[in-house]
């Protein structure tokens, strides 16, 4: 279970990009080109209770790379909604709870909370094993 206080212990986009050594360039030129349309931004609306987002990953997943930004200003966009970033590596206890078929470390993962920390959705890297 993810409290509010453990939530908190993560990294603003900021500072995450502030932080990153693999791949930066990369992912600020990502998180600038990323563009959502009305439809996609209606999908975190259509969780209304949605008023937090945890995001699992690493700088060096290329699968990372591509949805994080693309996550980010759909967050960005919505000023009751706020994402923090943990570090796989650096946050076993978090990764553990949302292990792909329950056995793998599969990055990125993005869980979303209501105002309450009760979960309300999970997506989970998608790649073919």
């Amino acid at each position: 279970m993810v409290t509010k206080e453990r939530f908190e212990q993560g990294m603003t986009l900021a500072q995450y990009v502030d932080q990153m050594s693999a791949n930066k360039a990369r992912f600020v030129r990502a998180l600038d080109t990323a563009t959502i349309t009305t439809e996609e931004t209606q999908v975190l609306e259509r969780l209304g209770a949605t008023r937090r987002v945890m995001v699992i990953t690493e700088d060096w997943c290329g699968t990372s790379l591509a949805e994080v930004p693309f996550v980010a200003r759909m967050v960005e966009g919505n000023p009751n909604i706020e994402m923090r970033i943990f570090l796989r590596d650096a946050n076993p206890d978090l990764m553990d709870q949302y292990l792909k078929q329950g056995l793998y470390r599969a990055i990125p993962v993005f869980a979303l909370f209501d105002e309450h920390m009760n979960e309300v959705a999970r997506f989970i890297e998608r790649r073919p094993d």
